[in-house]
């Protein structure tokens, strides 16, 4: 395989998953609309992205496994067709009900195609070129995950807000067809190490069956009033996840496959650090999805004034993951402690100008700091955490070990945004609002604002109590990642 056609093989894989992370957030800016377009209510928009999130971390561990059975190369293709046509499925959507399955499917597809991009990285580079193309990788899906929300506020501006959100899925349809004719035409044909051991079906429907479980009342909770099904779902829930972790080391003692090895959380380290990946993810992702809300339904901005106004977390994030490898060579361990301190400093920096400053006076210049330093933190951690973390583990465990913290960041972003959601929209009053309507327009923005303030602060810090806790939680990997450990794939 000739530099050329290897270095063309990786565009077309890091276009993908480019366009994966891209859809992590940049949905999050056309959340105000879709309450006007489609009339979505407040567990729909936790839905809409949290279903998504929620639907590919669960896949990425199944799609490791038939990868290693069947080839990863049709695995990888036949994810990206499942996302691309359920972009436009979601494009289409006419309603909220549908564009939540829509969502749950296109991330079901980006769960499918994900893990065969590692796969084939460890294929084609060897040495320091394949540190080298994960370290690009990792740094592409740090910056699109940041940059979502600035293209979602373009593609809304350039066509308007009733038909603006349907296009932040469409664009999706071109960028899907480059990568999957580059996937056809480029990637090889074989793949090392096929595996052909089973498949724990069961132990997938029990850890899916409890995690959603405990997310539909976190996320329908706040809105229905918090009946009794919701704390006995929840209480199920807890019960599903025992249940899979007693399945899970039955199955260990039969030498049978597990969809996650207990073995792996014997190593303190290692638990410490999928805490820290559950929680980080929490946090990171749900500010994103409380600054669009705030910035245009309640200070009245539009899309592309809220993609704006987190440009400089975007740019924090490209000089962050730019100089994380360099950073990780000399610092170590530091590099982490250095991305998570300036997440919980940017973070709190941001709570404290919500809280603090009188709605009409906010401006994106004064949150331009705190998301520029709460960015940098951010790459800084993304590219090299997950190398920490499976350095935790025995080296013949590693690729298990990856999978599981992969698995578990997805989950923590879906949790994030379910949890943080029920906060934000639990504290919103709009009783207020309708009070002032007799006042004028002017009025009925005030009160909309100091409701979206009073609601976007707490939302806002529970996001940084997510910082700070990731802060304290990464003491517990190793100072350093030894030379010959095993690279691993970064991801949002």
């Amino acid at each position: 395989m000739t530099n050329l056609r290897r270095n063309l093989a990786l565009a077309a894989l890091i276009l993908g998953a480019a366009m994966m992370m891209l859809d992590v957030t940049i949905v999050n800016v056309a959340l105000p609309t879709l309450r006007d377009s489609i009339g979505a209510d407040e567990s729909t928009l936790s839905w809409i992205v949290s279903g998504y999130a929620l639907a590919s971390g669960l896949t990425l561990i199944p799609a490791g496994r038939l990868g290693d059975r069947f080839g990863h190369k049709p695995v990888f293709v036949a994810g990206l067709v499942v996302f691309t046509l359920a972009s436009l499925w979601c494009g289409l959507a006419p309603d909220g009900p549908q564009l939540i399955v829509a969502r749950v499917v296109q991330g079901l597809g980006g769960g499918l195609f994900f893990p065969p991009i590692g796969a084939f990285i460890q294929l084609m580079f060897e040495g320091r070129a394949r540190g080298r193309a994960f370290a690009v990788l990792g740094a592409s899906i740090g910056v699109f995950t940041a940059l979502g929300p600035l293209v979602g506020g373009l593609l809304i501006e350039a066509f308007g807000a009733e038909q603006g959100w349907r296009w932040i899925f469409f664009v999706n349809l071109p960028i899907g067809l480059v990568a999957f004719v580059g996937a056809l035409v480029l990637l090889p044909h074989t793949v090392e190490g096929r595996d052909s051991r089973g498949f724990d079906g069961l132990g997938l429907v029990l850890l899916a069956g409890g995690l959603v479980a405990i997310l539909v009342p976190l996320i329908q909770g706040e809105e229905a009033g918090w009946p009794l099904w919701t704390w006995l779902s929840i209480a199920g829930g807890l019960v599903v996840l025992v249940l899979f972790a007693w399945w899970e080391v039955g199955r260990e003692r039969r030498d049978r496959v597990q969809l996650v090895p207990p073995r792996l959380f014997r190593h303190p380290s290692f638990t410490g650090g999928v805490v820290l990946g559950l929680v980080y993810f929490a946090g990171f992702t749900s500010v994103f999805f409380v600054i669009a809300l705030y910035w245009q339904a309640g200070l009245g901005h539009t899309a592309l004034e809220s993609g704006l106004a987190v440009i400089p977390f975007s740019v924090g994030a490209i000089v962050g993951a730019a100089l994380s490898e360099r950073t990780s060579r000399k610092l170590g361990r530091g590099v982490l402690v250095l991305g998570t301190a300036c997440l919980s400093a940017g973070f709190l920096a941001l709570w404290l100008v919500v809280l603090l400053v009188d709605e009409s006076a906010m401006t994106n210049w004064l949150i331009l700091v705190p998301m520029l330093v709460a960015g940098f933190g951010n790459g800084c951690f993304i590219a090299p955490n997950i190398q920490f973390i499976v350095a935790t583990v025995n080296r013949q465990e590693a690729g298990a070990a990856q999978g599981v913290v992969n698995t578990v960041q997805r989950i923590g972003a879906a949790a994030g945004i379910a949890i943080v959601g029920a906060i934000f929209f639990g504290a919103l009053d709009l009783s207020g609002v309708a009070a002032a309507g007799p006042q004028g327009p002017e009025a009925v923005q005030d009160a909309l604002g100091a409701a979206f303030t009073n609601a976007a602060h707490w939302g806002l810090l529970a996001s940084a109590v997510g910082a700070v806790l990731s802060f304290c939680l990464v003491w517990t990997l190793p100072k350093r990642v030894a030379t010959g450990a095993p690279e691993a794939v970064a991801h949002g």
